[in-house]
């Protein structure tokens, strides 16, 4: 009798392992996964790369102060063009309620966790830039509003979404798709590719009414207006705001200074200039220096963050701290320097770090989008021509980068650089302000991959050079040309220096070169 029930219970052990196996492959079961702490003080502390000029990294918040904000857990919903909007819509949004916008503890396989990422990453709003202002609604429901503008092929506003809180329905700003989601002419989304790549003059059409509607909710809430920082200002006037967004108080030669007493027509002309480069001013950047919008589409396989390795890339726990140092974490201190005004006090909101990793693990599932250009005999040739000028010894495949640094120009590498950044010797030349002469400056610029080169759209960190065959063009180093891309106001024609490399080719041999790389 003894040996049936032993018989029996092994049975039933085998049965069970079986059964949760067969389950687990089906992906029915899974084990909670592991998350990172988003604000650890140990990843932190060799996180960040020191900064030219100071040679010393960027202060962080404590954790201690980081969780003690409070988390934010909100759906958010599209905003409709007047008149596109669906039936009941607006009255649906009126009864809905808040609901969440990711619920951790119904999420068991990493399907469903890669699919609430892509709601945080489509959905989250900047905290700080709510309103439930009458007059602001008022203004986003009206057809004057947006007179000048067309919407989406889904009839939305990408960049504006709308709240409900349990004090009523706000308006707000997209976070993550405002920018990182490229519109094609055909309707078609690419998630993760920055939103002025290719065919996205498009897009821009819709953004505008959009981006001015900012102004109010700026003003109402008393947030900093640069950037989307998440920051709520004190009394200083607006010359004073532009200056804690970009100011680089530590050198003395700051271009940023201009910013304390342009007047209103040259903030716009600045800023009309600037968006030619592909980017959005953010927050501890410059006006004067820009920096094009990412690439996200990879991001897994890249070892540095930002233009100028900011931070590391040493796994999740690195991106999900990255989203939230750009989204409510920054504290803008810089060794003895810092740049916040007295009454100026950041907003106490956060996603947790279940919403962070969903969104991560949502980043680094994304892949590209169907290729359109054929690897036909041009391309081929082209990919001669890149291994015989020996381009590989940067843009390395498979990545098509080696993952290193290159010095900016003017830039000697400290002696007591950190162990953990990867630097070449040797400078390709192209414009340094961005690497030395901003908050983001590290004194080096990251090998860019070549993957995605065909729907990305403005090429160089500064997005200069609007075209592959721009960027190939020895016209382009001639103080007479005319930029495709970013230029500075006032200056039609200029040369774009830098990355030489593919300039001495024959037009044939161009013309192969370039067809090649819209293949990658």
């Amino acid at each position: 009798m003894q040996q049936m029930r032993t018989f029996s219970v092994l049975v039933a052990v085998c049965t069970s392992a079986i059964l949760a196996a067969v389950l687990h492959s089906a992906g029915a079961v899974s084990a909670a996964p592991t998350i990172p702490k988003a604000w650890d003080e140990t990843a932190l502390a060799d996180w960040a790369t020191p900064i030219a000029g100071l040679n010393v990294p960027p202060t962080n918040m404590s954790a201690t102060d980081y969780y003690a904000m409070a988390v934010e857990n909100l759906r958010t919903y599209p905003v409709y063009f007047p008149g596109r909007e669906p039936d009941g819509y607006w009255e649906m949004l009126q009864r809905v309620g808040p609901k969440p916008l990711i619920e951790p503890d119904g999420l068991t396989t990493e399907a469903d966790w890669i699919k609430a990422g892509q709601r945080v990453f489509d959905e989250a709003d900047h905290l700080h830039l709510r309103s439930l202002d009458p007059k602001l609604i008022a203004l986003v429901r009206s057809a004057a509003t947006f007179k000048n503008a067309e919407p989406a092929p889904d009839g939305t506003v990408p960049s504006m979404r709308w709240i409900p809180t349990k004090t009523g329905v706000a308006i707000g700003f997209s976070n993550c798709s405002n920018c990182h989601v490229l519109p094609l002419p055909n309707g078609t989304r690419i998630p993760g590719a920055p939103e002025f790549g290719t065919g996205a003059e498009n897009q821009d059409r819709s953004r505008g009414p959009a981006r001015a509607l900012r102004v109010p909710l700026y003003a109402g809430n008393g947030v900093i207006g640069i950037g989307d920082a998440p920051f709520v200002t004190g009394d200083e006037p607006q010359g004073a705001k532009r200056y804690e967004a970009f100011g680089v108080p530590w050198r003395a030669d700051d271009i940023n200074l201009k910013l304390k007493t342009i007047t209103d027509d040259d903030d716009r002309e600045l800023t009309t200039a600037f968006r030619r480069s592909g980017g959005l001013a953010r927050w501890n950047g410059s006006l004067y220096y820009p920096a094009k919008f990412p690439d996200l589409i990879g991001i897994k396989d890249r070892k540095y963050l930002d233009h100028t390795a900011t931070h590391l890339h040493r796994g999740i726990g690195d991106l999900m701290r990255y989203a939230a140092l750009v989204s409510f974490a920054d504290s803008v201190d810089f060794g003895s320097y810092h740049v916040l005004s007295p009454g100026t006090k950041r907003v106490q909101k956060r996603l947790s770090d279940e919403a962070l990793y969903a969104l991560a693990l949502y980043i680094y599932s994304l892949e590209p989008p169907p290729n359109p250009n054929p690897r036909n005999d041009k391309a081929t040739a082209g990919e001669r021509i890149f291994t015989r000028e020996r381009c590989a010894a940067c843009h390395t495949p498979p990545l098509y980068t080696n993952n290193k640094l290159t010095l900016a120009a003017g830039f000697t590498r400290p002696e007591d650089a950190p162990a953990t950044l990867d630097i070449l010797p040797i400078s390709v030349g192209t414009d340094p302000g961005l690497a030395l002469a901003t908050r983001k400056g590290t004194g080096y610029y990251k090998v860019p991959s070549l993957k995605g080169l065909w729907y990305r759209g403005h090429y160089l960190h500064d997005g200069s050079a609007a075209s592959l065959e721009e960027m190939f063009d020895p016209d382009r180093l001639k103080e007479t040309h005319r930029p495709g891309g970013w230029t500075p106001p006032a200056t039609p024609t200029r040369a774009i220096k830098g990355h030489e490399f593919g300039l001495r080719l024959e037009p044939g041999e161009r013309e192969q070169l370039i067809a090649f790389l819209r293949t990658l």
